[in-house]
């Protein structure tokens, strides 16, 4: 069957090889460059950065597809320039000896004919000491340049984007989705350069309204990002951000990342730069993923804005004309330094929590209306009648720790055998014993691994478990790397598999259930040669059959000393799985509850 037949044919029926004229050629170029109206934004908002504006204005029409306005107060071009400006491969960011030597965010030279060759573009530009001066292009075709009024920088004017190729229009979304696109590109330009002031506006038929207004943030690089980005992402973000200013190898991480317990349902708030410039780069995100892995569970995602900065030479951008991607000389260098710049960030972080915990169990309160009646309230207060059993009292404890001393403060109560109350200097902290019991079980397991090897205690009968003879196979296979990590699995014929040893700090365990959740483990990761994160997630797995469990009475002690252990061990602010181990609230949350605030 034939799939493609030229359409072009000299006299021999042999295809002909013509040079295509530059109006196709240009409208080829700009379907890699301009893939829909963000693209088009991206590209002339990078112009005007490159320009040096302090301020850029975007006005756009019908998800851009009418209408794409940028203004900046950048240093402009002149009347001889604009001709040029539009022509394919005339740049003034390199002169093409060094393409690895990069330090702007175009260098192309395709952008502003590209849009030229599928929309209608008017460009007026004023560079100091010179007048104004304008040049309109219509699907290649330039105009001859005029006069014009400005008083600084440029303004790209393009409408009808890909009126010269209709086919693109089909493929766009609706004004709504490609609106939302266009947002998040000026979103992630803006994080890049916070000293740029920029405003986002929707231009409708009942006239201008403003989706984004953002000043330029003064002061240093870290306070300027920390306003920018609480203006960007709110206030729960910032609040709830690590500062990452890391360097090793000559590379440098600068930026913020969220606590583990600030996770998200999605990756749409993972921002990440290379040398200031937005990028979707699979190194890095998944980088970003394995500095975390210890903290969240496979469905949850942390939030960060970083910004990797090297020197350009060992940074290749020249990889696609959109610029979204990036090659490292180092890649591994790169992907260790996220990585060890993260977890030293989150070791440090010790046992705090997000604040949008204390948040979502304020938000869980309902205070209930008053009902009953004044009759009804007075006997609500009299002894149950006979026949009813008193409602099931706290265990408290007296315990002679003072609650200023320590940050999670002194244990004073055990809720219904799980929930562990201590009372701070300014407030309450409730606990889950089980969760927290077993993330420094696990913390104790890694630490031992590292240090000496995990310490085994020899079972008196060994545990026989029979399993399926493909789940049996997978056991015995990872038997030497579940060996160091302090467990003993040994044939015991046909699908049966012997536990004879497990790791001392465990006690006594339900070996059956231990191994079949160490299968689910194995079986997402196979065992072909377990990394360390593999074993680690192993260890997870056995931290949390050898915790507190939920429903044991614990006496004052144990609960002060889980307290103690918990504010000294790093990451204790969250379980093996990302969910919180404790929630705090202040004074003023609680009397709030109560309407006395």
């Amino acid at each position: 069957m034939t799939l493609h037949t030229p359409k072009i044919a000299g006299a021999s029926g042999r295809p002909v090889i013509r040079q295509l004229d530059e109006a196709a050629i240009n409208r080829i170029a700009a379907g890699e460059v301009v893939e829909r109206p963000a693209s088009a934004v991206k590209e002339l908002v990078e112009n005007a950065l490159d320009a040096g504006a302090s301020r850029i204005a975007i006005d756009y029409t019908d998800g851009g597809k009418t209408l794409i306005r940028v203004t900046d107060d950048g240093c402009g071009m002149t009347a001889a320039d604009l001709p040029l400006a539009l022509s394919r491969h005339a740049t003034s960011k390199i002169d093409g000896s060094d393409l690895l030597d990069i330090r702007s965010f175009g260098f192309r030279g395709e952008a502003l004919p590209s849009l030229g060759a599928v929309g209608r573009l008017t460009l007026t530009s004023r560079a100091a000491g010179h007048d104004a001066a304008q040049i309109t292009c219509d699907g290649s075709r330039l105009s001859a340049t005029k006069p014009a009024a400005l008083t600084r920088g440029t303004v790209v004017d393009l409408r009808d984007l890909f009126h010269a190729t209709p086919a693109r229009l089909k493929f766009l979304r609706s004004d709504r989705a490609e609106a939302q696109a266009i947002h998040e590109v000026v979103k992630r330009l803006a994080m890049a350069e916070p000293t740029v002031g920029v405003t986002l506006t929707e231009v409708g038929p009942d006239g201008p309204r403003v989706i984004l207004r953002l000043d330029p943030e003064p002061g240093d690089l870290f306070d300027a990002l920390h306003r920018r980005l609480t203006r960007l992402l709110g206030q729960d973000f910032t609040a709830n951000a690590l500062a990452i200013d890391t360097s090793r190898d000559g590379l440098t991480l600068l930026g913020y990342a969220a606590l583990p317990t600030y996770s998200r349902g999605s990756s749409a708030q993972q921002y990440l730069f290379v040398n200031g410039r937005p990028v979707t780069d699979r190194l890095l995100l998944g980088a970003l993923r394995a500095a975390y892995y210890d903290f969240l569970p496979r469905d949850r995602h942390p939030a960060a804005v970083l910004n990797l900065v090297a020197d350009p030479q060992r940074i290749d951008v020249n990889v696609h004309p959109a610029k979204a991607e990036v090659r490292f000389r180092e890649p591994d260098a790169a992907r260790s330094l996220i990585i060890t710049a993260l977890r030293t960030a989150l070791a440090g972080a010790g046992h705090r929590a997000s604040t949008t915990v204390a948040a979502a169990t304020l938000a869980a309160f309902r205070p209930e209306t008053p009902r009953q009646s004044t009759l009804a309230q007075a006997f609500a207060l009299q002894a149950p009648p006979q026949g009813f059993a008193e409602a099931p009292q706290a265990r408290i404890a007296e315990a002679p720790v003072p609650p200023d001393t320590h940050p999670l403060g002194a244990a004073r109560a055990q809720l219904h055998e799980n929930w562990i109350v201590a009372q701070t200097a300014d407030g309450m902290v409730i606990v889950d014993q089980h969760a927290a019991h077993e993330r420094l079980t696990y913390e104790r397991l890694k630490a031992q691994l590292a240090a000496t090897g995990i310490a085994r205690q020899p079972l008196l009968i060994p545990e026989i478990v029979t399993l399926s003879p493909a789940d049996a196979a997978l056991i015995l296979a990872a038997a030497p790397t579940l060996a160091e990590a302090g467990l003993i699995v040994e044939p015991f014929g046909g699908s049966a598999v012997a536990l004879t040893e497990t790791p001392a700090i465990l006690g006594p365990v339900n070996g059956a259930a231990l191994l079949r959740d160490i299968l689910d483990e194995l079986s997402d990761a196979g065992t072909s040669g377990l990394t360390r994160a593999r074993i680690d997630a192993v260890l997870s797995r056995m931290a949390c059959h050898g915790s507190i469990r939920s429903g044991r009475q614990m006496r004052p002690e144990e609960m002060n000393a889980l307290l103690r252990e918990m504010e000294t061990t790093p990451g204790s602010g969250q379980c093996n799985h990302g969910r919180p181990t404790y929630v705090e609230l202040k004074l003023s949350d609680i009397e709030r509850l109560f309407g006395r605030r």
